[in-house]
């Protein structure tokens, strides 16, 4: 009879213990990434073939995937698949969790409600082409946007963005000195033009371009000598005409042959993508001012009253077309060299984010703050995670300034539940391992809890049965008791 009161007595707090774990996971349906509790019993020990009662056996978190909502809120991430995201509290020590309804902090770390800090990979590298200072940023002044490009290597562990702007050059650019005349001369409006056309030939190679290239060719710009007779220029009855690309050029005699040559030569220089210069023996030489390029020339003529001589080239270096990194660095280079021949101000920075062997890498809070950055004076951006990508846009260009990185453990039965929807590692879970390439992290998603509300409410039912009858059993061997007792007496 004793030990019926005891069977009653583990059996009331079996079922309580049940009782409350069931509680806990109904009280958290509505908690992001809340994985429910499964309690199991076990008998206990025997005596003569008679149990002793029962015993909580195990408490086991169900790892079982959550639903998926969509919040349209770009900080909300959710983890497809298996893997937690890392989290740093003010003690250093990482923590794990699957709730992903993170936040922008007023020191523009991306952080947890509870101030916990995601961990993840930041830019390691920023390249800077436009001028010899490493500490620069996209100013207000660099208002013309020139082009953007993200582009990764075939699995996406090497992930760069490239983005370009320039100052105005339709406010800078002036006409060439007229001392210049001949020589490569340029109009305020060639410039112009011509770093239009450049900007637009390259946008297109930014835009083609791969990171997965394997070649790299360098190209070439064409250039083209013809020589004119300078003797046949000798009154206004004498022209200089020229076919350059689909345009004609017709240079009427104009005081004497050098100023004629000059004139021909800037008449040349104005047509869009071109350069000339013209020696004082006649030597005319035209250079594409686009990387590989070819300009069809022909019809070079003297012209005297009806007569026409024609002029042959006496030089052309063939324009190569090039190949991967090398064409496009060339577009570059000569981007730069147009809109400063504008007088204007061009800059270009790269950002990478490297993931190769995460394991040899330093995990860092994830800064959004693009100023803090260093990389624009105006801090904020629309943000934008892909499959753990972070991107910040500002207008035109966009970012990428680090990957958020999540952990697997070779059993995850062992982290131990610590609240505020984290867990801790421990000697049964095993050290963390970066799985970003087994789980994909979905964008303005959070994952719910999976705690199943229908089997909670019809599990508090058995367990209020059973928390009754093994009350049931105490009132009887306590009936017995009596008895006994009374025997006695």
């Amino acid at each position: 009879m004793i030990d019926a009161l005891y069977n009653g007595i583990s059996g009331l707090n079996v079922n309580q213990n049940a009782l409350d774990t069931q509680t806990n996971n109904i009280s958290n349906v509505n908690t992001v990434g809340y994985k429910s509790d499964k309690i199991s019993f076990a008998d206990m020990m025997y005596q003569n073939s008679i149990g002793k009662g029962a015993a909580v056996a195990t408490v086991d978190k169900d790892f079982s995937q959550g639903n998926l909502k969509s919040t349209n809120n770009p900080f909300d991430l959710a983890i497809q698949g298996k893997g937690y995201f890392i989290v740093k509290g003010t003690t250093n020590e990482l923590n794990y969790t699957r709730a992903g309804n993170f936040k922008m902090a007023s020191d523009g770390t991306l952080q947890m409600p509870n101030g916990y800090t995601v961990q993840g990979l930041n830019s390691t590298e920023k390249d800077i082409k436009g001028t010899s200072q490493t500490d620069v940023k996209f100013t207000d002044e660099f208002n013309i946007f020139v082009g953007s490009k993200v582009i990764k290597n075939n699995d996406s562990t090497v992930v760069k963005t490239i983005n370009s702007k320039s100052t105005n050059y339709n406010n800078s650019a002036k006409d060439d000195l007229i001392s210049e005349s001949g020589n490569n001369y340029k109009t305020r409006e060639s410039k112009i033009i011509d770093a239009e056309e450049i900007l637009s030939k390259y946008k297109l190679e930014l835009n083609s371009f791969s990171l997965n290239d394997t070649s790299s060719i360098a190209p070439t710009f064409q250039e083209s000598t013809i020589s004119f007779n300078k003797s046949l220029l000798v009154d206004e009855n004498s022209s200089l005409s020229i076919q350059i690309g689909g345009v004609n050029i017709d240079e009427k005699f104009s005081k004497n042959s050098e100023e004629t040559l000059n004139n021909f030569a800037n008449n040349i220089s104005s047509i869009k993508g071109i350069t000339a210069n013209i020696d004082t023996n006649g030597n005319l030489t035209i250079k594409s001012l686009i990387p590989g390029e070819t300009v069809l020339i022909s019809n070079a003529n003297n012209n005297q009253n009806s007569k026409v001589v024609q002029q042959q080239l006496i030089n052309t270096t063939e324009s190569i077309r090039g190949e991967g990194q090398a064409r496009l660095d060339a577009f570059e280079n000569q981007v730069q060299t147009l809109l400063e021949r504008a007088d204007a101000k061009y800059l270009r920075i790269t950002n990478t984010v490297d993931s190769i062997n995460p394991q040899t890498k330093t995990l860092e809070n994830i800064q959004l703050d693009l100023q803090k950055l260093n990389l624009s004076d105006n801090s904020f951006g629309e943000i934008d995670v892909d499959n753990g990508i972070v991107y910040v846009k500002q207008n035109d260009t966009r970012f990428v300034i680090g990957k958020i990185m999540i952990s697997s453990f070779i059993s995850q039965e062992g982290l131990i539940p610590i609240g505020d929807n984290m867990y801790s590692a421990s000697l049964k879970s095993g050290e963390a391992i970066y799985s970003n390439d087994i789980s994909k992290i979905n964008n303005k998603m959070l994952e719910l809890s999976n705690s199943d509300l229908a089997t909670g409410l019809v599990d508090l039912m058995i367990y209020q049965r059973a928390f009754e009858a093994n009350s049931k059993s105490i009132t009887t061997s306590d009936d017995f008791l009596k008895t006994a007792i009374q025997l006695k007496k």
